[in-house]
């Protein structure tokens, strides 16, 4: 399926920014409002755009280009009368669509889940919009919907019980509409839709209808849109973007030091060129730098960058999400991640291990790793059978999440052995060794047997 994009016009509400570049060029995060319409469109399997130009053409197409960089493809639609509604927009594209496809706006940023449901939703009238239960903000259209039909839709229409997110899914006869509005003298697209409505041939998608727990990010996440409009737009769009790409944290140090830090940064970063993938490559740089210092004995720096590890680890995933990089090669940091906590393990364990002439650590480690190995797979294991993470199944869960086992936790234990190793002696860290060893196997047992009850409850509903 196709998609037109509108982004024809000049934005005047964000004069200071739209004096030299187009409205769909200004910058958010890094990426271009008209990027961000398309990759997101493209994460939810649209690979194929006709972009409607106007203002400051040329700048848009030197700027997207055919589309190869984003791995789409990009066609281009001049309205030498942008200055008219965004109606005679639509109408540019009559002759190149002759099939059902997706409308957008190129200054409607969204969650790629609505596009995802909207396009995958039955087309029985011309048109369906996505619809919003919020309250409207000054400047929305409102709609008027009655059992799945839209009644009436404007900016000053009296009754409404919906906003306009400005996506839609549309057949070809949506431009015999918006031909009859603008020979009347109403060019804006919705005196088109209002015309439909009237012929009972516009319908609506209720966006509350989309799941709103996130698997993957451990949170609910109500499915999203923003008009922007003005600078002030922005920042909010920012904080909507910035929030949405940051899972829900575990551990209370990630939850309460990292996550807020991680999004400070996140937001510096993404106007930077710098791309998620070199900063996992520089965090496991740094990762395996502190296995070198904890192996030569190096232990109170280590120790310290164990830390710093862990927020910079954090942040390639946001980054990713923020920046709409996102794929399926990134889901295996989390195995390097892995990788590089049992080489702190192995290289501390192994550098006690020569200064104290004591097999302890080395026993201990072996221990540690197959109880973390174990109930990462356990935890693996049951969002893919159950489609939710097991941090979230329940009252329970959601407390012990804040405590369970994990990397944050371990650092804090061995930071505060090394602390102590000048007022006692290197048999200090082994005691360490010897909290996380049961910090990991409580947490295993515990995983184990709340996954267990879960996973049997379903299966008992089920027979």
């Amino acid at each position: 399926m196709k998609a037109l994009i509108i982004a024809a016009g000049e934005g005047r509400r964000l004069a200071s920014l739209t004096k030299d570049k187009p409205k769909g060029l200004v910058g958010l995060l890094g990426l271009s409002l008209l990027e961000r319409v398309i990759l997101t469109a493209k994460q939810a399997g649209i690979w194929e755009f006709l972009v409607v130009t106007g203002y400051l053409k040329n700048k848009m197409k030197r700027e997207l280009g055919d589309g190869s960089k984003y791995g789409v493809k990009i066609s281009y639609i001049e309205n030498t009368e942008w200055r008219r509604g965004n109606g005679v927009s639509l109408l540019k594209a009559k002759e190149s669509l002759k099939e059902d496809f997706i409308l957008l706006m190129s200054d409607h940023i969204f969650d790629d889940r609505i596009l995802r449901k909207l396009a995958s939703s039955e087309l029985r009238s011309s048109v369906v919009l996505a619809v919003d239960r919020r309250e409207p903000l000054p400047g929305d259209t409102v709609v008027l919907e009655r059992k799945g039909k839209i009644v009436e839709i404007g900016k000053d229409i009296e009754r409404s019980n919906c906003v306009d997110t400005g996506i839609f899914l549309c057949s070809p006869k949506i431009f015999s509409y918006v031909e009859e509005a603008v020979k009347e003298g109403r060019e804006e697209l919705a005196a088109g839709i209002a015309r439909a409505a009237k012929n009972r041939d516009a319908q609506v998608f209720d966006i509350a209808k989309i799941e709103s727990y996130a698997s993957k990010m451990r949170k609910e996440i109500t499915p999203w849109w923003i008009d922007i409009d003005t600078e002030q737009d922005l920042g909010r769009a920012e904080k909507i973007i910035i929030e949405n790409a940051s899972k829900n944290p575990s551990d209370a140090l990630a939850c309460y030091i990292h996550k807020p830090v991680e999004k400070r940064l996140v937001s510096w970063m993404a106007s930077f060129d710098i791309t998620p993938n070199q900063v996992t490559i520089l965090v496991n740089v740094l990762a395996y730098g502190v296995a070198a210092l904890f192996f030569l004995g190096y232990l109170l720096p280590a120790s310290i960058l164990t830390f710093v590890v862990g927020i910079a680890d954090g942040l390639d995933g946001k980054l990713a999400r923020v920046k709409l990089r996102t794929s399926r090669l990134g889901s295996l940091e989390h195995s390097f991640d892995l990788l590089f906590e049992f080489s702190w393990f192995i290289a501390l364990s192994w550098y006690l291990f020569r200064s104290t002439d004591s097999s302890a650590p080395l026993i201990l480690c072996i221990f540690i790793i197959l109880f973390i190995a174990f109930y990462r797979h356990v935890y693996d294991q049951f969002r893919r059978a159950m489609d939710k993470s097991l941090d979230d199944s329940g009252g329970f869960e959601r407390k012990f999440r804040r405590i369970a086992g994990r990397r944050n936790l371990y650092n804090i234990p061995i930071l505060v052995g090394i602390l102590l190793v000048p007022f006692y002696s290197l048999d200090t860290l082994i005691y360490s060794l010897v909290f996380i060893l049961l910090h990991s196997g409580t947490t295993a047992v515990v995983y184990s047997l709340r996954a267990m009850k879960h996973m049997r409850a379903v299966d008992l509903k089920t027979v």
